[in-house]
């Protein structure tokens, strides 16, 4: 088992990863928004970061069936399962996984190319300890006129504070901190880069939905 980060995530998921999906439907809410509002470009590249268990990447191939996918996860063991996931759905031969840290993968070592048409990340960056330096990672494996599309766990701001106590605490058991900076944080990089960034709120703050267009 590897060490860090990685070697944590492993430990977390060994076993959860074979009900994760079944378990998360119910409350990783937004992504099949997510996946419905990608629209691809005919042919076009779609990396989703911190892939899991390939149920997203299965879903976006499912929709959109002439995108080349890719994902990257830093957890050989839910790599393990999303490998499973994908030959069962019978997109083997249009997924490539790589292992990397998403904070600092090299694309065109790991896929054989550095930009993609759309990026994706699901409640992925709640999990990353820094996870403002993969934010700007993903910017930037998103190739001009592209877009960075990112759902996560919300503030829960329009939901009582008690629901927000239990639910944080909870989260923090799996290592998952919703980031209060995200909107902020997204802005920045979009600057940087001389894009446009958006963010909303999604079920009264339950999740939140932001990203990016690189020009």
């Amino acid at each position: 088992m590897t060490g860090g980060h990685g070697g944590l995530m492993d430990s977390t998921y060994r076993h959860q990863r074979h009900i994760y999906d079944l378990s998360r439907k119910f409350y990783l809410l937004g992504r099949d928004g997510l996946i419905a509002d990608l629209a691809p470009p005919r042919g076009g590249a779609v990396l989703e970061i911190g892939c899991g268990t390939g149920r997203n990447l299965i879903a976006v191939g499912k929709a959109w069936p002439e995108a080349r996918l890719y994902g990257v996860d830093i957890s050989e063991a839910m790599l393990g399962t999303a490998r499973k996931a994908v030959a069962k759905a019978g997109l083997g031969d249009r997924v490539v996984l790589a292992k990397g840290d998403a904070c600092a993968f090299d694309a065109g070592a790991l896929f054989g190319r550095e930009r993609f048409e759309r990026v994706f990340i699901s409640y992925a960056l709640s999990m990353i300890p820094d996870w403002e330096a993969a934010l700007g990672q993903a910017a930037g494996c998103v190739a001009h006129g592209g877009k960075l599309e990112i759902v996560d766990f919300g503030q829960q701001d329009g939901l009582p504070r008690l629901w927000k106590r239990a639910l944080f605490g909870w989260l923090a058991r799996f290592h998952v901190s919703p980031r209060a900076e995200f909107r902020q944080a997204i802005g920045r990089v979009a600057a940087d880069m001389g894009g446009f960034a958006h963010s909303r709120s999604l079920y009264r703050g339950y999740a939140v939905r932001g990203g990016l267009i690189r020009l």
